[in-house]
């Protein structure tokens, strides 16, 4: 019988986040009544993410671990592929996102959805620590993605997103980007094919070592958007 729920967690150099943010998550499945699996998957990683990814699975045997080639993106679409849970939610391995928010994003808290997106900017959220510019990068990027290509969607790049099964099977087969801007692609593949997207408001903590930078990620996300609206006058997206 499939789970009813995976977690699908993307890891790129993250063996000093990751053996925390798996015994958290196991904690919190082992208080809850419903089945469920998590999925690893390593990309490109050049520490030791895989293998202690392979130590926790040897303790846990609804612990799956998978290598994708190198990018987030690929990661992600290679876990939710993976995975058999009625619905499936992607979660950074930093678990910026305190892990007991999770019951916000499926049932029986939300019901009949096809896309639960974590929000910062959502009424009710709360940051904690994080910098003031940081804060005002995150929102000038957010006015290029609603001006270009998702109006209305105040935060598009948190990195904890909740799928239908039938959804995230339509929609992750047809994603072509494997880098930082894969959010946005799904999210316009999801919008053209007519599923609904709702923000969930959630408590996100800002830590230190983050791996965004604003400059960089904001030119390589309209190099992106471009691509995706190409993508879509090409049919790439439709109905095959």
């Amino acid at each position: 019988m499939n789970p009813f729920f995976s977690i699908i967690i993307p890891a790129h150099n993250e063996q000093k986040r990751l053996p925390n943010t798996l015994e958290e998550i196991f904690h919190f499945l082992e208080q809850q009544s419903f089945t469920a699996e998590v999925i690893v998957v390593e990309n490109g990683s050049t520490d030791n993410t895989h293998q202690i990814a392979q130590q926790f699975a040897k303790q846990h045997e609804n612990l799956f671990v998978f290598q994708s080639e190198k990018g987030k993106g690929a990661a992600v679409q290679r876990g939710m592929l993976a995975a058999k849970g009625d619905y499936r939610f992607m979660c950074d391995a930093d678990l910026s996102m305190p892990v007991e928010e999770i019951v916000k994003f499926i049932p029986p808290k939300l019901q009949d959805f096809d896309i639960a997106i974590a929000s910062r900017e959502a009424k009710g959220a709360v940051r904690y620590d994080e910098p003031f510019y940081r804060h005002l990068g995150g929102r000038g990027i957010n006015f290029i993605i609603q001006t270009l290509i998702l109006p209305g969607l105040n935060d598009t790049q948190c990195g904890f997103k909740c799928f239908h099964a039938e959804v995230a099977e339509d929609i992750f087969s047809r994603q072509t980007l494997h880098g930082w801007s894969f959010d946005i692609e799904l999210l316009y593949i999801a919008r053209r094919h007519g599923y609904g997207i709702v923000e969930i408001p959630i408590h996100w903590h800002h830590f230190s070592d983050s791996k965004v930078s604003a400059l960089r990620d904001a030119f390589n996300m309209i190099r992106d958007i471009f691509r995706i609206h190409a993508n879509a006058r090409r049919g790439l997206y439709e109905t095959s």
